[in-house]
């Protein structure tokens, strides 16, 4: 898995808009990347509710949040516009970025998914803070006060 310390890797990947994101485009701004298993699930659809709602928060400090999984964009399209959220998701269907990111796979009922990882990145592109088996309730609220520790050190 990438650690504490390592650059983000480079990537380019469609939004749910079919956007070429690429990381270049969050130049001098955190990001927050969350990596979650599938589109229009119970727990992914709360830990994006959580992100939309805080997404002005983040604003304030300079930090950008997107949302990957390897869904495609339509999927990506069709979650967004149910909940209505305020993020972009980024859509990873040759799953390029979820293996550099190492977050690894779990299986359930016979599909394998992503596991729920979420990552900090500082304005220099490298990785400050690892959660791992995210619990999606409250998870959005646990990194902005662990960016704003962040950028009080900083």
């Amino acid at each position: 898995m990438l650690e504490v310390g390592q650059k983000f890797p480079h990537f380019e990947l469609p939004n749910q808009d079919n956007h070429l994101t690429k990381l270049e485009d969050f130049a001098n701004k955190w990001l927050v990347v969350f990596v979650y298993p599938k589109d229009d699930t119970p727990g992914c659809t709360l830990e994006g509710k959580g992100f939309s709602a805080t997404k002005k928060n983040f604003d304030q400090m300079n930090t950008q949040i997107i949302g990957l999984s390897a869904d495609d964009v339509a999927s990506h399209k069709s979650f967004c516009t149910k909940f209505e959220f305020t993020i972009p998701l980024l859509a990873d269907t040759q799953k390029k970025l979820l293996t550099a990111l190492g977050s690894g796979q779990s299986e359930y009922k016979g599909t394998l998914y992503w596991n729920r990882t979420t990552f900090i990145v500082d304005p220099k592109g490298t990785v400050r803070k690892v959660y791992s088996n995210v619990q999606p309730e409250g998870h959005d609220q646990a990194v902005l006060s662990d960016i704003k520790q962040m950028q009080s050190i900083s």
